[in-house]
């Protein structure tokens, strides 16, 4: 039996290091962020759930144009983020890709002293 996308990504999310979730937003939305700044969300209670990633602005238009499923940011801001139905439609290894860009996108705009903090987070 398939694991549930929802337990999947929250595991893929949690798994960053430097990342913690939060509901700073209210009991129905999982707020993921590296260190302090959130870079994933989480609309759990509805079916299918939906998550909200930071997203190159030209890879966002992409993304939309390809899954239907993939759609701007649900009250977030529309050229950065996109939010994607988690009902198996975008294989796995595409909504990897799209976690993994979301990281490394507030990542990168951190301060030399954060990305060395995270840093050694990552070594343990």
């Amino acid at each position: 039996m398939p694991q549930d996308p929802l337990v999947q990504v929250r595991a893929y999310l949690l798994a960053k290091p430097g990342t913690s979730e939060g509901t700073p937003f209210g009991p129905d939305y999982l707020v993921f962020k590296v260190l302090h700044k959130m870079f994933a969300g989480v609309a759990w209670e509805g079916r299918p759930a939906h998550l909200s990633l930071k997203c190159d602005p030209d890879h966002a238009l992409l993304l939309r144009a390809i899954y239907p499923t993939v759609t701007a940011g649900y009250h977030l801001n529309k050229r950065h983020w996109n939010t994607v139905a988690l009902d198996g439609s975008v294989p796995w290894d595409e909504l990897a890709a799209m976690m993994d860009e979301s990281y490394d996108l507030v990542v990168a705009g951190m301060t030399r002293a954060a990305r060395a903090e995270l840093a050694a987070l990552a070594q343990g």
